[in-house]
């Protein structure tokens, strides 16, 4: 059987019809935000005519209202509404309520699907997930926060939590906490669904970071939460998973949140290569067009290169997820080297605009503040690269060649 790279014409047509979708609504709507109202109206117009149109949810199961893509026609239709700041939020596949829907999916009850997953679907309420903590960055298995049956059919939380990612836009939290200290380490938390706002889940600020912010960053879920947990009554009825799972259904969770922010790297960083290209054919200097000089073509190239083995990574993973292989080691590089790539290419796009490119005349400059989180969240580059060279060595170990750890597979 030929390698085949002949994506089904089905997969296209909708890539095509996002891109579309991206270019002539969400782009030119970015303009018409001012301010809390004027967000609230476009993205309800937006939203209406997504979904009119058939584009909404794309990963979620059709018998669920989604779209029902798989993972290969995901992946494309991702690596265009990363365009727009807009195109997730306008097809309701924002994170982090994406990753939160398929945990929901797979392991909610029928009462839990119908409470909170169905106004997730409908784009009637967004959700939190919090489970990071000060002292339990990279290593889950630090958090501190308890979890206490009362006796009375509930759970009592007390706790604190630290970059719970859009809980100031949130209507839901998922909530990850320790109910049995004495169980083995991933066996420990469990996770619960809390209403909000909940007085025992209290918002004390959302954090400060090195991105631009702007007087949307938060109502768009862009922020970062400091919480503090205090006596949280939660029903045992929204224990989602059942006791002791928390931690690897986060781990599920994660692992597709890390691929939906690389394919939206990539959407981003074509945007920024688009522009630098449309800049330095328009702009003279010394009377000769920048685009003339094997210095920026060479810049140009090298963005290219690192775009082309983007496309390539996340469209392998694609592969392996269709056909239900094991994919964490490819994840775990493909995660690494997009983060990477998208401030490369976007650094390079500044380079070529020169002072406009440091300016906010471009949104250059916000990018890239904003994408130097990618290095960090959903595990910091160096937990990423620990576990995929443990990977190397165990491969080589049981193999007597490391191929299998470094897309051997693929020959």
């Amino acid at each position: 059987m030929a390698i085949d790279f002949e994506i089904p014409e089905d997969a296209k047509a909708m890539r095509e019809r996002v891109r579309r979708w991206v270019h002539e609504e969400c782009i030119p709507a970015e303009k018409r935000l001012v301010d809390r109202e004027s967000f609230k109206v476009v993205l309800a117009e937006l939203r209406a005519k997504a979904r009119s149109q058939g584009l909404w949810s794309p990963f979620i199961p059709k018998e669920y209202g989604g779209m029902g893509l798989g993972p290969l026609a995901n992946a494309l239709v991702q690596m265009e509404l990363g365009e727009s700041h807009l195109g997730a939020l306008s097809m309701n596949s924002q994170g982090p309520d994406d990753a939160t829907m398929l945990t929901l999916l797979a392991h909610g009850t029928d009462f839990q699907k119908e409470k909170y997953l169905k106004p997730l679907l409908n784009g009637e309420k967004r959700v939190c997930y919090s489970m990071t903590e000060k002292a339990a960055g990279a290593d889950a298995t630090g958090m501190q926060t308890r979890a206490v049956k009362d006796g009375k059919g509930n759970y009592v939380l007390n706790g604190e939590k630290w970059f719970s990612s859009a809980a100031s836009a949130a209507d839901l939290a998922l909530v990850m906490a320790m109910t049995d200290p004495d169980a083995p380490r991933h066996q420990r938390y469990s996770t619960f669904i809390v209403e909000l706002p909940n007085p025992g889940y209290i918002i004390k600020r959302d954090i400060p970071t090195m991105a631009a912010e702007g007087p949307l960053s938060h109502i768009m879920g862009g922020g970062h939460s400091e919480i503090e947990i205090k006596d949280l009554v939660v029903p045992a009825e929204n224990l989602l998973g059942g006791e002791g799972n928390g931690f690897n259904m986060g781990q599920h969770r994660l692992a597709y949140g890390r691929l939906r922010h690389g394919m939206h790297n990539v959407a981003l960083a074509q945007r920024a290569l688009d522009l630098a290209a449309k800049h330095v054919t328009s702009r003279e200097t010394f009377g000769q067009k920048l685009s003339k000089r094997q210095g920026v073509q060479w810049m140009l190239a090298d963005c290219a290169s690192e775009l082309y083995m983007a496309r390539l990574m996340l469209l392998h993973i694609a592969y392996k997820a269709e056909k239900g292989m094991d994919l964490r080691q490819e994840n775990s590089i493909a995660k690494v080297f997009l983060a990477n790539m998208v401030h490369k290419v976007v650094d390079t796009a500044i380079q070529l605009h020169g002072a406009l490119g440091y300016s906010r005349d471009t949104p250059l400059a916000a990018w890239y503040t904003h994408i130097r989180s990618q290095r960090l969240v959903d595990g910091p580059d160096e937990v990423h690269r620990w576990t995929t060279g443990r990977n190397v060595i165990r491969a080589f170990e049981r193999d007597g060649t490391t191929a299998a750890a470094a897309g051997g597979d693929l020959l």
